[in-house]
């Protein structure tokens, strides 16, 4: 082979591996983006829900107990859109995606009981939307199937 073909080849060559790497390193990056993006949002749900708890159980006071209720149906209903890309990940569980079906059906119906707390709050009153708050807040029920424990 010429000296100037071998050359040639040996840039194209260079070019390709370079794009081929760059590529994955841009997925791998979208893919840490989701997964982050995904637990935002979970620890906002966390966080409200713990707001929430505190003030059920008086240790706060209940003057902003109908905007955390609020604030967690805002959030539970963009909840299932953040697992969407389907990117394993993080302390969801490979089954979240294996079993779509019912995850996508659990995180639906989370959004629903929260938003309908969040309306009898708005019509009437903290306590009418905290009498929802034990339904809508089950969230043990997901976590136990679709997270992964936690370590201690």
């Amino acid at each position: 082979m010429k000296p100037g073909k071998m050359r040639r080849l040996t840039v194209a060559t260079f070019v390709v591996a370079t794009l081929a790497l760059g590529a994955t390193g841009t997925a791998s990056a979208d893919d840490e983006d989701a997964i982050a993006y995904r637990q935002h949002i979970m620890k906002s749900l966390q966080e409200q829900t713990a707001a929430l708890g505190k003030i059920m159980s008086g240790a706060a006071p209940d003057d902003n107990a109908v905007a955390h209720m609020e604030t967690l149906a805002l959030i539970a209903s963009t909840a299932l859109k953040s697992f969407e890309p389907k990117v394993p990940g993080g302390e969801s569980k490979p089954e979240v995606w294996g079993d779509w079906d019912d995850f996508s059906g659990r995180m639906r119906k989370f959004a629903e009981l929260t938003a309908t707390m969040a309306q009898a709050a708005r019509e009437g009153g903290k306590d009418a939307g905290l009498a929802h708050a034990i339904e809508a807040l089950n969230c043990k029920s997901c976590h136990d199937v679709y997270r992964k424990p936690r370590s201690p």
